[in-house]
């Protein structure tokens, strides 16, 4: 089996370091707690596992070959980036509401949460932040593409197509989770920074209009 490693390499590298929707729900789960981090970075890289075994499979030629489907699975991923926006715009003024009204609430993220919401616990914040990460990426038809139509590029046509297509795509989740977990550690250092109110705040609001414009924007591309 032969494949271009070197031009493969190189354009995984750029698709990483080029912000997209898993990057923003890393991101803000690392400063919530690096546990949950870490769970949205293997859960978006389980994402990346789908569109592998669905390209090899030839499902996502199906998809990228009718419309209705990829705009399917598109509007279905918009929808979610807004739900996660709302969700979170929501709870961040929800808190301030708390805050203001004299209440006692979680003051930062080494602060316990509280006891009777399991998403912010233990194993209910691991399976959150990977829910998270998986839906993300699972619901992105240019991931779905890219195994489809970018990493085809780099295959020896002389080879089992289904064999390089695996070989490829373990490599890109593999690289991936090696650098969703160095942005986990260098985000886990906000959390500093976060654990005053009024910057947690105007973290939790401007990453969830993020979510928003993200998911509206993904939406109105053709």
């Amino acid at each position: 089996m032969s494949v271009d490693l070197i031009g493969f390499l190189g354009v995984v590298l750029v698709a990483y370091v080029v912000p997209g929707p898993d990057f923003l729900v890393v991101l803000r789960s690392a400063t919530e707690h690096p546990s949950k981090g870490r769970a949205a970075a293997l859960g978006a890289q389980a994402g990346l596992c789908v569109h592998m075994l669905a390209a090899a499979t030839g499902l996502s030629l199906i998809a990228a070959r009718s419309p209705t489907v990829y705009d399917a699975i598109k509007l279905l991923g918009a929808a979610y980036l807004v739900y996660l926006g709302v969700r979170t715009v929501l709870a961040a003024r929800r808190v301030a509401r708390e805050r203001s009204a004299g209440r006692a609430v979680p003051t930062g993220p080494d602060d316990d949460p509280a006891p009777e919401d399991p998403a912010q616990t233990g194993p209910g914040r691991w399976r959150s932040g990977f829910t998270q990460g998986l839906l993300t990426n699972v619901l992105n038809p240019k991931a779905a593409l890219f195994f489809l139509s970018i990493l085809p590029q780099f295959v020896n046509g002389g080879g089992s197509m289904t064999r390089q297509i695996f070989f490829l795509g373990t490599l890109d989740v593999l690289i991936g989770i090696v650098y969703w977990f160095a942005l986990v550690a260098v985000a886990t250092r906000l959390r500093v920074l976060l654990a005053r109110p009024k910057f947690r705040r105007r973290w939790e609001l401007t990453t969830g209009w993020l979510f928003i414009g993200i998911g509206i924007g993904v939406a109105a591309i053709a």
